[in-house]
């Protein structure tokens, strides 16, 4: 009788201390799942708004988004409405022809943005200012000098400041997109476009001060779009009038002309233009801006830039003097590229756009890869928190004070 009690007694600690460990396997188990047992409603926190938009566009809204364009006139005017609402621009590009003073520049712009009020989509408002010989701004803003002193001062906290100023005189109109700085090496005297536009015909010098521009832009909100991508300063041709070829070897491009735009992407650049240019050790058959080889193989696969690419202006002599405006649009949006700078033309982005449209519809372009581009524009916008907020004006004086001190320290 004894042994059997004792027996029952033993079993009954055994089952007792198993129970105890597998209650608590399970309140493990429980733990490590907890995540995965969330309430549906709690994981929307995971869904991309982004891709929530884009789901919800149409096929003509998410092309507008590819294009940016230029316009004539000084005042919001039909041409302006109809690249709104009918073609939903991405955004648009501003030159000395839209620009009289520093009033009329800003309301044109808070024009503009009220004209979009009703796209949920913010526009890009961008100019060329690199300061120098290309400045668009009013006369009222005094003028800076041309990178090339940048670079014979080579200070980095000289040219950080340059790119201070630069993004707050832009931004002060209602910009929000520069093109600039200029990371070409003048590596060429008989370059005619670039020239005094570069910080200097060494790789250190342009590395040294161009990439303290960009972060100078940067870091007043306003996107810097480096250019002029391979590399435009070993050119002895104009691409605003025809067609540059540059014969050099990979090897070459690695050891200078690429080296700007590598450290521009190690400083995470937010856009990158690519030049009309042929380099025919990449691709003998098409300059940069229609090139597979350029863009895509080279530009993101090699280099492994993720971030937003633009054309230089298709409208240039070196693409329509040798290929049509929409077929060479179509290469660059198929090559890589995101968003096409169409310039000059009322007509031009309706054909790019309607070219762009039929490819999809024909099955020559993927819907899907213009939503990969379509995300990179809106990831970006919403990274530097575009709004078509109306703004004033507020201390001209105090940009130009602050733009005579600079100066004088580049003098020195």
């Amino acid at each position: 009788m004894k042994k059997t009690i004792v027996f029952i007694l033993i079993t009954l600690i055994i089952l007792i201390l198993v129970g105890c460990r597998k209650d608590n396997i399970n309140l493990g188990d429980a733990d490590m799942s907890e995540p995965n047992e969330l309430p549906s409603e709690n994981n929307n926190i995971q869904i991309d708004p982004i891709k929530d938009r884009i789901k919800s566009m149409t096929l003509e809204e998410k092309i507008g988004q590819l294009l940016i364009v230029g316009f004539e006139g000084t005042e919001i005017n039909n041409e302006i409405v109809n690249f709104i609402e009918e073609l939903k621009v991405g955004g648009f590009i501003l030159f000395s022809r839209n620009i009289e003073d520093e009033n009329k520049t800003l309301k044109l712009l808070n024009n503009i943005k009220e004209a979009n009020s009703n796209n949920d989509i913010p526009l890009f408002l961008s100019i060329d200012e690199e300061g120098g010989r290309v400045s668009r701004l009013p006369k009222t803003f005094t003028r800076l000098p041309e990178s090339v002193k940048l670079g014979k001062k080579n200070n980095k906290d000289i040219s950080y400041n340059y790119g201070k100023i630069l993004g707050e005189r832009v931004k002060a109109l209602g910009f929000n997109l520069d093109f600039a700085p200029v990371l070409d090496i003048n590596s060429n005297p008989k370059n005619p476009v670039i020239g005094n536009r570069s910080f200097g015909n060494t790789t250190d010098i342009v590395v040294s001060n161009g990439i303290q521009v960009m972060l100078g832009i940067r870091d007043t909100d306003t996107i810097p779009a480096v250019k002029h991508f391979p590399g435009h300063g070993d050119t002895s041709m104009d691409s605003h009038v025809n067609l540059p070829i540059v014969n050099k070897s990979m090897e070459e491009l690695e050891s200078m002309e690429l080296i700007p735009f590598i450290r521009a992407i190690e400083e995470d650049v937010d856009m990158i233009m690519v030049a009309h240019i042929l380099y025919p050790a990449i691709d003998k058959e098409y300059p940069s801006t229609m090139s597979q080889k350029v863009i895509q193989n080279l530009l993101r696969d090699q280099l492994g830039y993720k971030g937003v690419i633009v054309s230089d202006d298709m409208t240039m002599g070196a693409i329509v003097e040798n290929y049509s405006l929409e077929e060479a649009s179509l290469r660059f949006i198929k090559s890589g590229g995101d968003i096409a700078l169409i310039c000059h033309g009322k007509d031009n982005p309706r054909k790019v756009m309607e070219y762009i449209k039929e490819s999809v519809d024909t099955g020559n372009l993927n819907e899907k890869d213009i939503d990969e581009k379509v995300y990179r524009i809106l990831k970006l916008k919403e990274k530097y928190n575009l709004e078509d907020k109306i703004v004033e004006l507020n201390d001209l004086e105090g940009l130009n004070i602050e733009t005579k001190k600079l100066i004088e320290e580049i003098n020195k």
